[in-house]
């Protein structure tokens, strides 16, 4: 099996077989990852800016962090920019945590599914960097601590160290 480094080298030089191997390999954690950041109705549609930007900017990779670094940064830019566009034409879907914190708990299940999920992804979205980023990866991406200390270039005790940081601030963001 080639390594992301390897097939993304074969991608830059139009290897479309290369591409499509990449695909396969992340849409799945890019789809979790969206869908953690994003309303349901409009994951696919993130996800596949995504991957068009993946496809139109795999020529500039330059190699200097790990394929999946570079992916996951391009993941969160089209989520920024799903946000950026919903905000400028005053779109509903765009969920600041101001609104999350104010919007009643509904009565049916579904209603509160939906609403605890609206809250945990202002929460999160107010979280800094380096904490959303050990939460996605941990539960989005649904690596263990040991991949993700590898992923970042940490030792497995920071990531577990920063885990349990991120995990305490969700706590206290969402109160007993």
């Amino acid at each position: 099996m080639s390594t992301d480094e390897a097939l993304a080298r074969r991608a830059q030089q139009g290897d479309r077989d290369a591409f499509l191997a990449l695909y396969e390999r992340y849409l799945d954690r890019v789809y979790r990852r969206v869908c953690s950041r994003v309303p349901p109705q409009y994951a696919e549609d993130v996800t596949q800016d995504v991957f068009m930007a993946v496809f139109r900017s795999i020529r500039h990779f330059e190699h200097n962090a790990r394929f999946s670094t570079w992916l996951y940064t391009i993941v969160n830019r089209q989520i920024a920019d799903f946000y950026r566009r919903r905000n400028r034409h005053g779109d509903p879907a765009a969920v600041s945590l101001d609104a999350v914190e104010d919007k009643p708990l509904a009565g049916t299940e579904g209603h509160e599914r939906g609403d605890e999920r609206a809250l945990l992804q202002g929460i999160l979205a107010a979280l800094p960097e380096h904490y959303q980023e050990v939460i996605l990866m941990r539960f989005a991406d649904g690596l263990t601590f040991n991949e993700i200390a590898e992923a970042r270039g940490q030792s497995l005790e920071a990531v577990k160290s920063l885990y349990r940081r991120a995990i305490q601030a969700i706590r206290d963001a969402i109160g007993d």
